[in-house]
């Protein structure tokens, strides 16, 4: 294997290929990004970035200087298996012996959703930028359409700097499909309790105004006025540019437990759906997963190009979010259907941590400022620590 491309410039392509370095790979490695940006840190945008306190120079990542060839600005458009090439939008193509996919995922946006100014996503660094730009202005309102985590730090944030914020979530409780309901509930309480504005069940209508956006539409017909909207609901794996290619998509880029999409071709990050030994068919949209999975996918490709094969990919699923004076931090997969027990701290305090668990085994623990215990909880998830033993741990 003499050359590498890497699609995606951003966290996992670039760990891919500072994995490469690091273990010897001294071929070629050719980054293609649809940004122009060199690789950046995406948690501190909705955080740092966007209460002022972090300048566009502060996001950065360590080694983004790794000896390679960088097309920044020209997104992939098509890949041929047979040929062993990407195709990308200028009409040129680049060569590759290992290919790594790392093209991350598009934010949603609502059904007609219109663009005009005052409108916000938040997935990119100038996303970021716009965004602060009309918070620092001193919109007399801030509506978050979406109260996941995305919504929820964009929330706090522009509370934090002063913003009236109105919340807008489709589903009864916030969070649920992650936490589960009743601590997705708790969640929904510390930005009640911060003076957010939150209307649960609550459907999106329009976003309307001519110039600018001037209010939002809700579905029972009220409106709230606002010059400022964020739409947060969920992001969609970028896999459109690999149509007809002949690898499996579904919801990501299909590969095995080892993260190999087909011969010769890995994917990590937020595009990768791999079967994880543990969980089953599984897709993670987390900081931590695209630094674990990327340096895995980059070791399964060397170990393919030399004749073997590599290892499984398992890790426990990981991740946090600061929200106000708050580090939420979630290890494991909770299940819809997992009994929740508060087992540290004080859950109206919003200092507290639950434990998960099917009943058999820990699934998953949730702490709100308590990153000792949440640590020492994930350790027993590594072990597949029973439930049972997982309550009786002395706090």
């Amino acid at each position: 294997m003499e050359r590498v491309v890497v699609v995606g410039a951003s966290l996992a392509g670039l760990r891919a290929a500072t994995t490469l370095r690091d273990d010897g790979f001294e071929g070629s490695i050719t980054f293609v990004g649809e940004e122009a940006h060199r690789p950046y840190d995406r948690p501190p945008l909705s955080k740092q970035v966007l209460a002022g306190e972090w300048g566009a120079d502060q996001v950065g990542l360590a080694h983004a200087e790794v000896e390679a060839d960088w097309l920044l600005g020209t997104p992939a458009t098509g890949l041929d298996l047979g040929t062993r090439e990407v195709a990308l939008a200028d009409g040129t193509t680049v060569p590759y012996d290992g290919l790594v996919i790392a093209t991350g995922a598009s934010v949603r946006r609502l059904p007609g959703q219109p663009d005009l100014p005052g409108v916000h996503v938040l997935r990119t660094l100038d996303d970021a930028l716009a965004l602060r730009a009309d918070v620092e202005a001193g919109p007399d309102r801030v509506v978050v359409v979406g109260a996941g985590f995305i919504g929820s730090e964009v929330a706090a944030t522009c509370r934090e700097a002063g913003c009236e914020v109105t919340v807008l979530e489709a589903l009864p409780v916030p969070l649920e499909r992650a936490l589960g309901a009743e601590m997705g509930a708790v969640m929904g309480e510390l930005h009640v309790e911060h003076g957010v504005d939150l209307r649960l069940s609550t459907g999106v209508e329009a976003i309307e105004g001519s110039d600018r956006v001037e209010r939002v539409r809700l579905a029972d017909g009220s409106t709230i006025d606002t010059s400022v909207v964020v739409v947060g609901i969920g992001v969609v794996p970028n896999t459109g540019w690999l149509e007809g290619s002949g690898l499996t998509v579904d919801d990501g880029v299909v590969c095995d437990a080892t993260c190999l999409a087909a011969p010769g071709v890995v994917a990590a990050g937020d595009v990768a759906r791999w079967q994880h030994p543990r969980y089953g068919s599984l897709r993670v949209e987390h900081w931590e997963n695209a630094q674990e999975q990327a340096a895995h996918a980059a070791r399964t490709l060397v170990a393919g190009s030399q004749g073997g094969a590599g290892q499984p990919f398992s890790p426990v699923p990981w991740f946090w979010s600061d929200q106000y004076d708050r580090k939420i931090q979630v290890a494991g997969h909770p299940g819809l259907g997992d009994e929740v027990r508060v087992v540290d701290g004080s859950v109206e305090e919003h200092r507290f941590v639950a434990l998960y668990g099917d009943g058999e085994h820990l699934t998953a623990v949730l702490g709100v400022n308590r990153p000792r215990l949440v640590v020492q909880h994930r350790m027993g998830l590594v072990d597949g620590i029973s439930w049972d033993d997982a309550l009786a741990l002395d706090p």
